[in-house]
């Protein structure tokens, strides 16, 4: 036994209070609590009375892992989240207005040698034997012609089949994920925090103190709070790194319609005059929320431009947000962790919100502290966070840069800013060898970037020389071969929608109770 054991008895943590509850919060408790069991004191502090954000409706292929780490079964799930799949994102009026695009999930093509496929595409297109990128993906095949099934692997082949992820209604995940929390021992506090006591000898959390006087004590702290930072700002002072100047949107509206047909096994975001509109099909109705920024568009005007974009009746008032897209300089303070809204913002270009909470999570539970809190593990709990939230930023700040739209001022002063090292680096990477490199761990893989540089017309002057080796004829067998396969696969898969209907159809909101299992 250690000195410091001995002077301060058992220096296991015991008890966690997660500060807040929504979509962050509750998929903290559930995961701790599935990952701890009883050995774990779990409360999570929340009011009815504090709204949540609800913006994160669109996910990646990452949620499965969460989903299936927690046990849950996705059929079940999807009926209790009015749930829909998603196999990728299409970008409208981007680069330019009447432009169209997707960044799909999953593989493009297929390698040859030691060459990955984007060589011998780029050789391809360079050479004028190919103008179609994603004719080599099944996701966005399959999303063209509104298809989906659970497909593991393309029969008679060795390609990977579907990949997906999941629209479904943050609301509904939340409450879920509750169900299943409370079930495993975690207990709700209903009530608003007025302040955080901090202990004088060291300034870790003591305790939350709620209006009513009662004190939530604890030996580590989850601040889930949103964009207040109740903890990890307010108490502790963080500090927060404002990421304006690369992505200028600072305000969103959004509205929900009625469900349109045919429910789109993928999300739409569609560039405007100074922002741009998403919209996430589920089962019971539509998300629409416009994006922008207020110094070259006012409330009114983005409110209205949302409502006459929506394709059916709208079903809630429009609701506004301001934001600062950034993140937390420390997203972990003493015995304090922020997820969520509360560790940052990043606008819901590419979908990472949900994603940000559950990698947060994964790698709380990963670097899971005693109660003295190491300084070494959460100076690399922060520094594995910084990285993530930096490439994600460097992604998002791609769509933004690489634009050839002349006809609005926002659109132009996206063309001039600067932009971070990072990203001016991979940028003319590709731009001088066609080149793509994944650092790390960092999110978005080389198909990713490679769809969006070319989905907004940026190509390289060079592709790498041993894409030269094929002939015109093998090119041309090459890819015909592919598209075939690909073809063939796609025509093989049900309807989205019929798929939703024999498999996961959803009953009414006001009979959902719980994730089965």
């Amino acid at each position: 036994m250690t000195e410091r054991e001995r002077a301060d008895g058992d220096p296991n943590v015991r008890s966690v209070v997660i500060v807040g509850g929504g979509t962050a919060g509750w998929m903290a408790a559930a995961a701790l609590a599935r990952a701890f069991g009883p050995r774990l004191d779990i409360a999570v502090v929340e009011s009815e009375e504090i709204g949540t954000v609800g913006v994160g409706e669109a996910t990646i292929p990452q949620i499965k892992l969460f989903n299936e780490f927690l046990g849950l079964d996705e059929d079940a799930f999807l009926k209790a989240t009015q749930g829909t799949f998603k196999l990728g994102i299409e970008f409208r009026n981007w680069a330019r207005p009447g432009d169209a695009y997707i960044h799909a999930f999953g593989p493009i093509g297929a390698s040859i040698g030691l060459l990955t496929f984007q060589h011998y595409w780029l050789h391809a297109a360079t050479s004028g034997l190919d103008d179609d990128l994603w004719a080599y993906s099944l996701n966005a095949r399959a999303a063209r012609s509104n298809r989906f099934a659970r497909l593991q692997q393309i029969d008679g082949t060795k390609l990977p089949g579907i990949a997906y992820a999941f629209h479904f209604d943050a609301g509904l995940y939340a409450r879920a994920l509750r169900t299943y929390a409370e079930e495993r021992g975690v207990a709700r506090v209903e009530g608003r925090i007025a302040s955080v006591a901090l202990r004088p000898e060291d300034g870790f959390v003591d305790a939350v103190i709620l209006e009513d006087g009662r004190r939530a004590a604890a030996d580590l702290f989850v601040d889930c709070s949103g964009f207040r930072g109740l903890v990890i700002e307010q108490a502790l002072s963080a500090g927060y790194e404002d990421w304006t100047r690369w992505l200028p949107c600072d305000r969103a509206v959004a509205a929900p319609c009625a469900r349109t047909e045919p429910v789109l096994p993928f999300t739409q975001s569609i560039a405007g005059d100074a922002g741009w509109r998403w919209r996430i099909p589920l089962q019971h109705r539509t998300g629409n929320g416009h994006v922008y920024c207020s110094a070259f568009m006012d409330d009114q005007a983005a409110a209205d431009a949302l409502v006459a974009a929506i394709d059916g009746p709208p079903t809630a008032d429009p609701r506004f947000l301001s934001f600062v897209t950034g993140r937390r300089k420390r997203q972990w303070v003493k015995n304090c962790v922020s997820l969520g809204l509360a560790s940052g913002f990043m606008e819901p270009l590419e979908s990472t919100s949900i994603h940000l909470i559950q990698s947060g999570v994964s790698r709380l539970i990963a670097m899971f502290p005693d109660r003295f809190c190491d300084d070494a593990l959460v100076d690399e709990f922060n520094r594995q966070s910084r990285f993530e939230f930096e490439r994600i930023r460097d992604f998002l700040i791609l769509h933004y840069k690489a634009n050839e739209r002349v006809e609005a001022p926002f659109w132009r002063a996206c063309q001039e800013m600067d932009i971070p090292d990072t990203l001016a680096a991979k940028v003319e990477l590709f731009r001088a060898s066609g080149r793509i490199y994944r650092e790390h761990e960092e999110l978005f893989t080389e198909d990713g970037w490679l769809q969006v540089l070319v989905g907004q017309r940026f190509m390289p002057r060079a592709a790498h020389p041993l894409a030269f080796s094929l002939s015109t004829q093998q090119y041309q067998g090459f890819f015909s071969d592919l598209r075939k396969v690909l073809a063939r696969a796609v025509d093989g898969l049900p309807g989205h929608g019929d798929f939703i209907e024999r498999h996961c159809k959803a009953p009414p909101p006001d009979q959902i109770r719980r994730v089965g299992q």
